[in-house]
Formats: C-alpha cells, sequence, structure tokens
C-alpha cells in the first residue's frame, strides 16, 4: 500500500504492486458504467501508472494526454487507434504514444493494461503549443 499527499501525489520513493490482485478487485466492482474500470496505482507530478480493464466492445472515445505514454496489454486484445492507424495489441504487447496524440482505445475481448504517462511540469504544460486539440 501506498501513501498518499492530500493531492494523490505518492510520498514512498519505492512501490510495488500485485497486479493480479488488482485485477481481481477491478473485477469485484462491476458492473462497470461505462464498460471499463481505471485505478492509479500511483502518481508523482511527472509521473502516472494507470491500471485499466474493459469489457468485450466497450471503447474509451477519442482523447489524449499531454505526455508520452505507453500501453502495455496484460490480457485479452485491445485495438488503439491513432493517426489513421489501428494497432492490435494483445498480451505481452507494448505500444509507446508521443505527447498530445489523439487516440482512442476498443477492447475486443475481456482485457487489462498498464497505462504509464510521463507527465510534462506545469511549466512546460504550459509552454506546449495546444496541437490544435482537446482542451
Amino acid at each position: 500500500m501506498t501513501t498518499s499527499q492530500d493531492d494523490g501525489n505518492m510520498i514512498d520513493e519505492i512501490a510495488c504492486f500485485d497486479l493480479t490482485k488488482e485485477l481481481s478487485d477491478s473485477k469485484s466492482k462491476k458492473p462497470w458504467s461505462a464498460g471499463h474500470y481505471a485505478k492509479t496505482l500511483f502518481k508523482k507530478d511527472d509521473f502516472r501508472t494507470v491500471l485499466i480493464a474493459m469489457e468485450p466492445k466497450s471503447r474509451m472515445k477519442e482523447h489524449h494526454a499531454d505526455g508520452t505514454l505507453s500501453i502495455q496489454v496484460l490480457q485479452g486484445q485491445i485495438n488503439v487507434s491513432a493517426h489513421g492507424k489501428t494497432q492490435s495489441l494483445t498480451s505481452g504487447n507494448l505500444l509507446t504514444l508521443s505527447a498530445s496524440i489523439p487516440h482512442e482505445v476498443e477492447a475486443v475481448e475481456d482485457s487489462a493494461f498498464l497505462l504509464t504517462i510521463s507527465w510534462p511540469s506545469n511549466s512546460e504544460l504550459l509552454e506546449m503549443k495546444h496541437r490544435g486539440y482537446g482542451t
């Protein structure tokens, strides 16, 4: 168990997670209103790790992150669409995206993945070009 400040940022310098237990926990919280479940496992000013579980055919509509990200599939199969291309990812696959790239995620079957984001600092966020997407 990690300890956090009031803003959700973790205090611990080292944290270990039992992903099997976390996934089991996520299933106990069904039904998921949007067909998916997300839990931030670790958060620092410059880093996020989020466990996401999705039911078949559920979709995370087009969105973006302001930091470089990776998607590591733990189980199942998801499709990630970006720049007009769709990547089909299965257990053991890893996809990376540069900052601010619009993308969407759809589950083909019961799936789970780790989303990791290298978050820019507040000053870097203010300096980023908007790239014409999102707010």
